[in-house]
């Protein structure tokens, strides 16, 4: 089998390196000797809930303050506002990396080619470096409200979406909120195989085993909600995490803040971390983690504190069981 997949170069790379690498790729309009990125810079900035009038702000204030990674989808309803601020940069497209999303009502394989070229006109670039499928659940385009389409199955979505890196749309392409069953299914069959996971892990739901598979298998996961319950559409009865007597005290003793502390976490056992912000300092506050080591205690003591509590799953209101043999 075949598999195109990404070079996991930065986990053999410390993040100094990484630094010094993206440090030297002009933020102007000359163009870099560098090649294009082949693997996922580890921290990304992350786009769900940005508002459109504020999306285009902060990609600019993350590719400014060294972020060379922005995480968006269609369903975000702000691509448009994302382009403009990678436009904005005047950063050669390829010392950058850019991931977008699958919706759901595009599942059936007429759509899938004309739902990447909407987001690539939207974000005004020429192609992206990973396009993922957004969620196992393919809705009926034509249904005004949310209803499973089953008519079609993911493995149908995923060799239509192969397509989209063998015509040069995409570099790679993924998955994300996937259970393990949905994924055996993408890879029993697949001839381009997945490059990447995106899913919801944190310190309150860590999952390190399902990011340790994947790891051990050549699938990089991207962790969407790093900071647990700070997302406002959460209706999580856990006090905020920024409060959380653990993280403060562990954040204190390496005098930084917990939000830089928990994206450290997150890099160092080997996941990349998308934080959302709309304020350029939290954007350039949550880049300094990357200058931040934990001890083999100190990670023990994170895992040992998993709440094994999941926050996002939207299984109920869309009639299908989602992540069937997992944490939370």
């Amino acid at each position: 089998m075949y598999c195109v997949n990404l070079l996991f170069s930065f986990l053999a790379l410390s993040t100094a390196s990484f630094l010094d690498e993206v440090s030297q790729q002009p933020l102007g309009g000359q163009a870099s000797s560098n090649p294009a990125l082949t693997y996922i810079p580890p921290i990304g900035l992350g786009t769900w809930l940005s508002e459109p009038e504020k999306a285009s702000g902060a990609v600019h204030a993350a590719l400014n303050a060294g972020y060379r990674h922005i995480d968006a989808a269609a369903i975000y309803r702000n691509e448009p506002s994302v382009g403009r601020g990678l436009a904005a940069s005047n950063l050669p497209r390829q010392n950058y990396w850019v991931t977008s999303k699958l919706w759901n009502d595009a599942h059936r394989p007429s759509d899938v080619r004309p739902a990447l070229q909407k987001t690539l006109s939207d974000l005004n670039i020429p192609y992206l470096d990973l396009y993922l499928m957004h969620w196992p659940v393919a809705f009926d385009p034509d249904s005004s409200k949310p209803r499973v389409d089953k008519s079609v199955n993911i493995t149908q979505t995923w060799a239509a979406m192969e397509e989209l890196v063998h015509e040069g749309l995409t570099k790679n392409i993924g998955v994300s909120n996937f259970a393990p069953a949905d994924l055996k299914a993408i890879l029993d069959m697949c001839v381009v195989c997945p490059a990447a996971h995106e899913f919801e892990t944190h310190p309150y739901l860590q999952q390190q085993s399902f990011v340790n598979w994947h790891l051990k298998h050549g699938i990089q996961v991207i962790a969407y909600s790093p900071f647990a319950n700070l997302n406002p559409v959460y209706g999580s009865d856990l006090p905020s995490i920024l409060e959380d007597d653990f993280w403060l005290n562990l954040a204190d003793s390496k005098g930084v803040t917990v939000p830089q502390a928990i994206l450290a976490w997150g890099m160092q056992r080997g996941t990349v971390v998308i934080p959302k912000s709309v304020h350029e300092d939290r954007i350039v506050e949550n880049w300094g983690s990357n200058y931040i080591r934990f001890t083999e205690g100190e990670m023990e003591s994170i895992a040992a504190a998993d709440k094994k509590v999941r926050l996002n799953d939207p299984g109920d209101s869309w009639g299908k069981k989602l992540f069937e043999g997992l944490d939370g």
